[in-house]
C-alpha cells in the first residue's frame, strides 16, 4: 500500500505525518488484554476523534470474534481508513475484505 487515499478535496502536504494506528490489532497481543467488539468500536471512535489516519482494526481471519469486531468498526467508524490485516493467502484476503467492505474508506494490509 502506498498510503491512505486522500479525500477528493484534500490537498497533499509533503510535511504532513500520517498516523497508522495498530492499537486494536497489535495491542491485543499484550498479555492479559482481551477486548470485546463494543470495546474495540469505542476505542476506534476515540482514535477517529484524535485524527488518526488509518486504523488497523484487526486480523479478521484469526477468529469469528475478530472478524465481527473489524466489521463493526468498518460499519460504524467514519474518518480514518479502516484496515484489516491479511497474509497473502486467498482466505485471509477474502476475510479481510469481507470485514471491511462496508467502510467508507476500506483498506486491506498484506502481511507476507
Amino acid at each position: 500500500m502506498s498510503g491512505p487515499e486522500l479525500a477528493p478535496d484534500a490537498v497533499p502536504d509533503p510535511n504532513r505525518v500520517h498516523i497508522f494506528d495498530t492499537t486494536l490489532r497489535d495491542g491485543e497481543q499484550s498479555p492479559g488484554i482481551s477486548l470485546n467488539t463494543q470495546e474495540k468500536v469505542e476505542i476506534a471512535h476515540q482514535l477517529a476523534r484524535l485524527g488518526v489516519d488509518v486504523i488497523e482494526a484487526g486480523f479478521p481471519i484469526t477468529s469469528p470474534g475478530d472478524f465481527e469486531a473489524v466489521e463493526a468498526i468498518a460499519r460504524n467508524v467514519e474518518g480514518p481508513v479502516i484496515c484489516g490485516l491479511a497474509r497473502t493467502h486467498k482466505a485471509d484476503i477474502d476475510a479481510a475484505w469481507g470485514a471491511i467492505k462496508d467502510s467508507v474508506r476500506p483498506s486491506a494490509q498484506d502481511h507476507a
